[in-house]
């Protein structure tokens, strides 16, 4: 039996407000190793006004979940497939891979072109750039204004090797040197809004940098918002999230000015679960950024909007999965012109506009948090239950690249309790969890439900049988910076 991949076409009828005849103008911000406990609306420490209101105001999603690294969860914003039919699920993709977000698929972007939308890209792409084709402009994109790969200074914006990577479209963007990129990145946003025809709709993709590491933030931030914070990088971290909500402040009221605010919907996720050692917090979620425990894949995110959300202020606990963003937001966008648009894909997503709308239940029982053959290991979700195989994640070390170009460029982050990821003793082939019950996964339930253990088993193995071999090639010395004047560039596969 194969898996039942569902294809969204049967499940976008919804319900469409008669508060106007226009499309909606869709933001879609991604914060960069946001954690569970990192917003204010779940824990006062942390400093986050606008998106804590906006949240508070609109639809909290409990039961979201990303992949537990950067790449495999872009991928899945921009294709709505699982990684591992991607062959991105591999940890990411670094500087010096030829690897990319596959040229076949139809990106999220594209569809919304199709649908008359302005879109723009302002941040961080993180999805491949080894040739032009695989860069946004070529993507679906009208405009880019940010940075390629993984992480990089927030400053000067270098980054592996101390090579510069900082575009606005195709063309190096020097003019971004010096400057926090925060800043650049809200003040391009204003700069695209008031710019606008609003007679158009618009889609501004905004996946920030912000708060992935290194730490580094304004000293006002620090001192204004999180002075007594008592560990160094928990201290700087808060500080780049009220940098983060600021910057997010700057954007929404540009739109309220521009009259764009009211036909705007908002939607806001992380990318993965935070990293411990980099001052995050998943707390009471187990594990870290890099594992398959919930503190790394289930990750803060809401919607928020004026007037295209029917039922607001509430939590929902439906299951969702980064997939889902796609078809989500093109429901939102385009109502039953996005079944003709979906209706011959077999996309893994699915859309829960209705459900959000009129807080329903889910549409989705199932995902597969990822299957990754080159680490053996994997894990699904099915209605409560969670099945883990193999080790839930792996040590790794704060590395960057060398002049042998032989070692990641990202670090692989250690989980809360380092027997989460340890290299040594036994751990259990298959771990069992009842979330709804046990959401912090403290007791492994394998032995007491063989049953439910088989039942997941069988159905992961099925997922198995979709898997592309994970694209994850040794660096190309081709890339070398070197080659382009000492800026990561395409060009070279």
């Amino acid at each position: 039996m194969k898996p039942a991949i569902v294809i969204c076409m049967a499940l976008l009828t919804f319900y469409q407000p008669l508060v106007t005849s226009k499309n909606p103008h869709i933001l879609f911000i991604v914060a960069d190793d946001l954690g569970w406990n990192d917003v204010g609306f779940r824990n006062s420490e942390i400093h986050s006004p606008t998106l804590d209101k906006m949240a508070e105001a609109g639809i909290i999603l409990n039961s979201s979940y990303v992949q537990p690294v950067c790449s495999p969860s872009r991928a899945s914003f921009m294709s709505s497939y699982f990684p591992f039919r991607l062959g991105l699920q591999h940890k990411t993709i670094i500087a010096s891979q030829k690897a990319y977000l596959p040229a076949d698929v139809i990106t999220l972007p594209q569809r919304l072109r199709e649908l008359g939308y302005a879109t723009h890209i302002v941040g961080k792409w993180h999805l491949g750039f080894c040739n032009w084709n695989y860069t946004p402009t070529f993507r679906g994109f009208d405009s880019f204004y940010g940075f390629y790969n993984a992480r990089e200074d927030y400053y000067n914006h270098t980054g592996s090797r101390d090579a510069y990577d900082f575009r606005s479209n195709t063309s190096v963007e020097v003019a971004a040197k010096g400057h926090y990129s925060a800043d650049l990145f809200s003040a391009k946003v204003v700069e695209i809004i008031k710019s606008h025809d609003p007679s158009r709709p618009l889609f501004i993709y905004l996946p920030f940098q912000s708060v992935h590491d290194p730490l580094q933030v304004p000293e006002e931030y620090v001192q204004r918002y999180c002075s007594k914070v008592v560990k160094e990088s928990r201290r700087l971290y808060c500080g780049m999230v009220a940098a983060l909500d600021e910057a997010v402040t700057n954007v929404t009221s540009t739109m309220q000015e521009a009259g764009l605010w009211e036909d705007t919907i908002v939607f806001f996720t992380t990318d993965n679960g935070g990293p411990i050692p980099e001052g995050a917090d998943n707390w009471p979620l187990r594990g870290s950024k890099g594992t398959l425990w919930e503190g790394g894949t289930r990750g803060t995110a809401f919607i928020y909007s004026q007037s295209w959300l029917n039922k607001t202020g509430y939590t929902y606990n439906g299951l969702f999965h980064a997939v889902d963003w796609y078809p989500t937001i093109l429901s939102a966008a385009a109502g039953s012109k996005a079944n003709h648009l979906l209706e011959k894909t077999d996309i893994d997503g699915i859309s829960q506009w209705q459900a959000l709308l009129q807080n329903g239940p889910s549409p989705r029982d199932e995902f597969v948090y990822n299957i990754d053959e080159i680490d053996q290991n994997g894990a699904l979700r099915l209605g409560r239950y969670k099945l883990i195989e193999g080790r839930p994640g792996t040590i790794g070390q704060d590395v960057e690249e060398t002049d042998d170009l032989n070692i990641y460029d990202e670090a692989w982050d250690r989980a809360v309790d380092s027997s989460d990821m340890s290299t040594e003793g036994a751990v259990p082939t298959y771990q069992l969890y009842d979330i709804e019950a046990d959401p912090t996964e403290t007791t492994d339930i394998a032995d007491k439900y063989p049953d439910v253990t088989r039942q997941l088993q069988a159905r992961l193995a099925d997922w198995k049988k979709l898997l592309v071999p994970a694209n994850f090639p040794p660096p190309d010395p081709a890339s070398d910076p070197k080659n382009f004047d000492g800026v990561w560039s395409p060009g070279w596969c």
